[in-house]
């Protein structure tokens, strides 16, 4: 079977996710206070939540290729306003440069699961030490359009970390706050179509215009995810 090139939303001809039409948000929907959004909050909705597991997302597929395992880290620094650890991916890279990630990458051989990809991963990228951190568990998969099977592992960070991007990989490393990023009325719904398939995706534009950081995509969906997770707690 000829298999089609690995592509992704980015390498659409004209396609700019920052001019891209926002259909809605999701504005409709409960938002998470930050006293849903606590340390101790996070853990009981993680230890009481695990029977009510979301199903696991499938982008439509770019091509034929079976997705590979991988996992992120979608670390909650543990602040005074608890924020999400992101990073900007620098601009050389063959894949997603440019864009705001969430540290993480392929699964390797020597990882024994899931988490342990993350964690590599994350002091890999940004110089995360696995002491600042204390994992909570995983959500369902998210498998990407591009050919990636993704388990975002969720974790509490010390916000005591000394962080070092990795200057090959990440351009920056920076942190949203939490409760801006479970309002869904910062969720907006965007979709396109390519060779006769539909795609949607979120993004969620954060800062001020003159340095705003638009995430979008896998990142977003993630996000999205956890949202969906942490609402069905409550």
């Amino acid at each position: 079977m000829t298999q089609t090139p690995s592509v992704s939303l980015a390498q659409i001809p004209n396609f700019s996710p920052h001019e891209a039409e926002v259909l809605g948000t999701d504005a409709h929907m409960p938002s998470l206070s930050a006293a849903d959004l606590t340390a101790d909050e996070l853990r009981r909705k993680f230890a009481e939540s695990l029977g009510q597991k979301l199903s696991a997302f499938h982008e439509p597929p770019w091509h034929d290729k079976p997705p590979k395992p991988a996992s992120v880290l979608l670390g909650i620094v543990l602040r005074d306003e608890p924020t999400v650890l992101l990073t900007v991916r620098t601009a050389h890279l063959s894949s997603h440069s440019g864009q705001v990630a969430l540290p993480g990458g392929r699964q390797d051989a020597q990882d024994v699961d899931e988490i342990a990809a993350a964690l590599r991963e994350a002091q890999e990228e940004v110089g995360l030490h696995p002491h600042y951190v204390s994992v909570l568990g995983c959500l369902p998969v998210y498998v990407t359009g591009t050919g990636y099977k993704v388990t975002p592992v969720v974790a509490l960070l010390d916000p005591a970390m000394e962080l070092s991007a990795n200057p090959h990989e990440v351009a920056e490393v920076f942190e949203v706050p939490l409760v801006f990023l479970m309002n869904p009325a910062n969720h907006r719904r965007h979709a396109a179509e390519w060779n006769g398939v539909k795609r949607e995706w979120f993004s969620m534009p954060y800062g001020k215009e003159s340095h705003q950081r638009l995430i979008w995509g896998a990142t977003a969906g993630i996000l999205k995810h956890l949202y969906q997770f942490l609402q069905m707690g409550k």
